[in-house]
């Protein structure tokens, strides 16, 4: 059986920085790509970052764009999210689900969702 297990949220400053892990077990994610959502509440999920497990591509929402570092180890099965510069508006619950097929972006394109991570950013 897949399991995703997402670690590494809490609460932190505006300005301030956190790194999230996502361990998989059950299955390695070979030539997969991994991704972050995240969602806060009242919201739609939205798409945060995206690495193919093999060339290292990596996809940004424009939101998170050269703030947000997305990053794996093939050899731990685990992906990380080094967050920097966080905000208030990026408070919500992150989730790394792994991607089936289609596009990146788009939610419906994976599979094997945990159970998130809690990120609160005080102003």
């Amino acid at each position: 059986q897949v399991q995703l297990v997402e670690s590494g949220g809490g609460l932190v400053q505006a300005g301030g920085s956190l790194r999230l892990s996502c361990v998989v077990s059950g299955r390695t994610f070979s030539n997969i790509a991994m991704g972050w959502f995240r969602q806060a509440p009242g919201k739609e999920r939205e798409f945060v970052a995206a690495i193919n497990w093999s060339d290292r591509s990596t996809y940004y929402a424009g939101s998170v764009k050269g703030r947000f570092t997305i990053s794996r180890d093939n050899a731990k099965n685990t992906v990380f999210l080094q967050m920097n510069s966080l905000k208030p508006e990026d408070t919500a619950v992150y989730y790394c689900p792994g991607h089936t097929s289609g596009s990146y972006y788009l939610g419906g394109s994976y599979n094997y969702w945990g159970q998130g991570t809690q990120v609160t950013v005080s102003s």
